[in-house]
């Protein structure tokens, strides 16, 4: 039998479930190692002889097909300009560390460990991971006083934790997701969060229009369907390589890519929602679409990401941004203070 051929866990400490199919991932690792072997040859050259990673067309491609694991920390650190940020403050994580905690804050991160990554075997109570989470969370916690610790960041850093096996990287990682590629996702009010959901919706309004109907008709608000997608950047949410394989093109090219890759699912699995004749049946619907086959293939589902949605450029996100910021802020105007 296929599942004989793979272990209960995978390499990243998730325990495999129940009803996983190991059929269908052996015949989709049976194609992905060779091109995983390929693609670690063409970075093994490129990194080669101690070369620093410039943001340039050939790494903007290379990132695209995917960074092997063993080169993710220093390649994401390098283009997304957290080692930057860390040059200029080199001693900071340590810093923070020895300095004293706030009770609030330190029992607000404490609360979370346990709820993180449950079926994965390197965030039980007996591993140290929930001890090196603590530290990545109090430490950002006490150097963000805007954001102090939100609820989704515990999802991030451990999965930043897990990919690159270092508390100062995961530090320095989240450190420029929150407050460079994704500001205002976790602020107390998520206004960036808030906005870029309804900029999601306006985006399959003109992309998929009777998809957009269609979930509009049956009253499903799209911030039920994909606030966990943007809040936790797919983690919890689509299989661990795609995550990675993602958060490899989100480091480079910032948050454009989320909304590539939600619409790439709601496009690509357009028929199946569009046959769901209620709220029930849509909400298991868009729980569904991300497990399925074509999220388990991440090579095959990245490259689609670039073709599905169609042209999507900084500057209509930008401007659509603008519009539902403006709008929220003068709905925010006629509310009465509480």
């Amino acid at each position: 039998m296929a599942q004989s051929n793979f272990s209960a866990v995978d390499e990243y400490g998730f325990e495999r479930h129940e009803d996983f199919d190991y059929e269908s991932y052996e015949d989709f690792m049976s194609v992905y190692l060779k091109v995983l072997a390929s693609r670690a040859q063409k970075w093994a050259t490129l990194l080669g002889e101690g070369k620093s990673v410039k943001r340039t067309n050939t790494v903007k491609r290379y990132v695209r097909k995917g960074i092997p694991s063993e080169h993710r920390p220093s390649v994401w650190m390098a283009i997304s300009e957290a080692e930057q940020m860390k040059d200029q403050c080199p001693d900071l994580y340590q810093k923070i560390l020895d300095a004293p905690y706030e009770k609030e804050l330190v029992d607000l991160v404490k609360t979370d460990l346990p709820r993180t990554f449950p079926d994965n075997i390197y965030f039980t109570k007996e591993a140290n991971h929930q001890t090196h989470l603590f530290n990545v969370l109090i430490a950002y916690a006490h150097n963000n006083r805007v954001v102090g610790y939100c609820q989704g960041l515990n999802y991030i850093a451990g999965l930043l934790l897990l990919a690159t096996k270092s508390e100062e990287t995961s530090f320095w990682l989240l450190k420029v997701l929150v407050e460079k590629i994704l500001p205002d996702y976790y602020t107390k009010t998520m206004d960036g969060l808030i906005v870029d959901i309804e900029v999601l919706s306006e985006l399959v309004k003109s992309k998929a229009p009777d998809v957009h109907q269609h979930v509009i008709n049956l009253g499903l608000p799209w911030a039920v369907i994909t606030t966990k997608w943007f809040v936790c950047l797919f983690a919890e949410v689509l299989p661990i390589e795609t995550v990675l394989r993602i958060w490899d093109c989100l480091f480079y090219e910032g948050s454009k890519i989320l909304f590539r890759v939600c619409i790439t699912l709601i496009k690509t699995n357009r028929s199946s929602i569009l046959a769901c004749n209620d709220f029930t049946s849509l909400a298991e619907c868009f729980k569904a679409i991300v497990k399925n086959a074509s999220a388990l293939h991440c090579h095959e589902f990245m490259q689609s990401i670039f073709k599905v949605p169609g042209t999507l450029s900084n500057s209509t996100i930008i401007k659509l941004r603008a519009r539902f910021a403006k709008q929220r802020r003068e709905q925010q105007q006629k509310e009465p203070p509480r």
